[in-house]
């Protein structure tokens, strides 16, 4: 049976080449690493994510796909055997993440919202995780920021123990696999208005592939949370874990 390919997606415009993330340094060669981070309209955090990720292994890469031409600028310091590259498309996160896996040349690729905040121990663990892990799929232990409600803290409880007792990360989790097992998957599924990266570890369990904690931390913003009400989102997040779990595992049941 033919292994399934990361949908196709339509060409995507690379962002002007100014001093915003230009898109010529280093030179392609092959990476250990992608970090592929998508941006929603008027989304404005990369820039604080982007200052900490110098510390990549060498040659590793970024692409951070922007739904529009906001600027996200490299910082300073960035080192030179380090790629960052800015690509712009507006279809929704699904097809930002797989057109920044179609552009990435990284063996193993790292999905990181642009909201995330690395901790001491995010890229030591997460170089351990590439070197020594094999073949699975990886996610970050949850915590938020300090600008939500405190009860986001039970959230980040939650996230973590339904980690660990169903293997079932989400998104602001940072999930990382091998870049070629995430064309096996079939990528992320495009036709979904939310949920995306719920379904593409349900695709992981379907094919037998490991999904495992990479050992160490990653923090999330909680401003939704203070913006639309804890109790509003912690309830939406409980139903829609249900009923995309109930659907992805309809749909692994399907023959063929």
């Amino acid at each position: 049976m033919a292994v399934p390919r990361v949908p196709a997606v339509p060409a995507a415009a690379p962002w002007p080449e100014t001093d915003d993330l230009p898109m010529d340094t280093p030179a392609l060669q092959e990476s250990p690493l992608s970090v592929i981070i998508p941006m929603g309209p008027g989304e404005n955090e990369a820039q604080g994510l982007l200052d900490q990720l110098h510390e990549l292994p060498d040659n590793s890469e970024v692409i951070v796909v922007n739904a529009d031409n906001g600027k996200t600028r490299r910082p300073a310091h960035w080192p030179a055997t380090l790629t960052c590259r800015g690509y712009v498309n507006n279809g929704g996160r699904a097809r930002q993440m797989n057109l920044g896996a179609r552009i990435a040349r990284g063996d193993w690729l790292w999905f990181v919202h642009a909201d995330s905040r690395l901790l001491p121990k995010t890229l030591p663990a997460l170089h351990e995780f590439i070197n020594q892990s094999g073949d699975a799929l990886g996610w970050f232990h949850l915590r938020f920021r300090n600008d939500g409600p405190g009860l986001c803290h039970l959230n980040a409880w939650g996230a973590n123990l339904r980690s660990h007792w169903w293997g079932l990360p989400f998104g602001d989790q940072g999930l990382v696999l091998k870049h070629s097992r995430f064309e096996q998957l079939g990528g992320f599924d495009e036709s979904l208005e939310c949920g995306e990266d719920h379904h593409l570890v349900w695709q992981a369990h379907g094919h037998g592939l490991t999904v495992k904690p990479v050992g160490a931390p990653l923090a999330t913003s909680a401003r939704k949370y203070a913006e639309r009400g804890w109790f509003n989102i912690t309830s939406r997040h409980v139903r829609l874990t249900f009923s995309q779990a109930i659907a992805a595992r309809r749909s692994l049941r399907k023959p063929g």
